[in-house]
């Protein structure tokens, strides 16, 4: 049996304000020519289908375009709910939709309802855990001890096994979740990294393989323990990492291999970094023109109306930091030991220096202060009654 892992869609996700609808279109559609040419059976989405609990009526038309296309490319579909769904939402006539081989798991016990895909050497069993937050369903089963992710999921697990034990077929598991031995920067958005949410890979032993969603970068934490990470790129954190999904094989004796495939790239993101009239015109970086760029910009002092530059360059610059190369610290004395014995036009020059990191007024300000000054100065009161 041939399965593909994949998970964290998140249709409806913008990227910078921008819209990544039309972009995940194509992935999908990449998707969809990989299920066809590699005849994969059985198609395993990991949670995180929609980016929000409340999708757009346009997520649910790419959604269920998506569906159909790897229904007709010959594949069954195995999805669960990820922390963004709703779970009703997502779920909603999820019984009609598993007459027709697409199977999205979203109620809280529906691991206990294993969804069986044959193949010439008999039963797969898979079942799909969703994403299962404790303080939601721990009133479920008052006679557990549900206050963590690893409990909830050690609980479902336990079941699992026994069921696994007692049919002794093959057997595949999808979860979302945050599992031990993944990088802290790789962590989907709104995770908490801190303890509470963290499952050891241990809490998964026994099924020839479990399908991980939460992870938007690809990452193996054992032979048959994985993420196939988000199908796009959704922040500059990701830059540079592949997008795609894990193809796993099944043969008659459980897990046979597992291969990495790759998935199109509409549009690359690209960080560059410099001072700003290096970064626009630097011939190095014509490659890039029409990536997503995130420019760090070096330059001692801020440069002014530095975006609409860069995107005269770079039309697909979203994003902007200014990070000076030299960073001149003028803490060590206070304001009022700075102005101490200064004429008006120190005190200007000095302020200058300050909110421009140590770059002080040009002789065209200096000289415009100068008259500035002049205007405002205060008429002596020699001569006046």
């Amino acid at each position: 049996m041939k399965i593909l892992h994949t998970s964290d869609w998140h249709i409806g996700r913008t990227f910078h304000t921008h819209s990544t609808v039309g972009h995940l279109r194509m992935v999908l559609d990449g998707l969809v020519d990989v299920v066809r040419t590699r005849q994969i059976d059985v198609v395993a989405v990991a949670g995180d289908v929609f980016d929000s609990a409340v999708p757009s009526a346009e997520s649910y038309t790419v959604l269920s375009g998506a569906l159909r296309a790897l229904r007709d490319a010959g594949a069954s579909v195995v999805m669960t709910s990820g922390n963004h769904d709703s779970a009703a939402r997502l779920g909603f006539q999820s019984e009609w939709a598993g007459l027709a081989g697409i199977h999205v798991v979203t109620r809280h016990d529906q691991y206990r309802e294993p969804i069986v895909v044959t193949d010439e050497h008999g039963p797969v069993r898979f079942y799909g855990i969703p994403y299962l937050e404790p303080a939601l369903i721990r009133h479920h089963h008052p006679d557990v001890e549900l206050r963590t992710h690893e409990q909830v999921l050690g609980f479902a697990m336990q079941q699992i096994r026994a069921d696994i034990s007692a049919h002794g077929d093959r057997s595949v598991v999808l979860s979302h979740c945050f599992a031990a031995g993944v990088s802290a920067s790789d962590v989907e958005r709104d995770i908490s990294a801190g303890g509470l949410d963290l499952v050891p890979a241990s809490v998964f032993d026994g099924p020839d393989y479990v399908a991980l969603g939460h992870i938007h970068g690809r990452s193996t934490l054992s032979e048959r323990v994985r993420y196939s990470g988000a199908p796009l790129h959704y922040s500059f954190s990701e830059a540079g990492k592949p997008r795609g999904g894990w193809l796993v094989e099944l043969d008659a004796n459980g897990l046979a291999s597992v291969d990495w495939i790759d998935l199109p790239i509409p549009r690359s993101l690209s960080v560059l970094t410099g001072e700003l009239d290096q970064i626009l015109t630097d011939e190095a970086h014509a490659a890039v023109e029409q990536n997503w760029v995130s420019a760090i910009l070096t330059d001692q002092v801020r440069p002014l109306d530095a975006m609409r530059k860069l995107q005269t360059r770079f039309p697909y610059c979203v994003a902007l930091d200014h990070r000076p190369a030299i960073v001149v610290d003028d803490r060590s004395t206070s304001y009022s030991e700075r102005i101490k014995s200064q004429t008006d036009p120190d005190i200007v020059a000095s302020f200058l220096e300050l909110v421009r990191n140590g770059v002080g007024p040009t002789e065209f300000e200096r000289t415009l202060v100068a008259e500035v000054l002049a205007s405002v100065q205060v008429p002596s009161s020699e001569g006046v009654e």
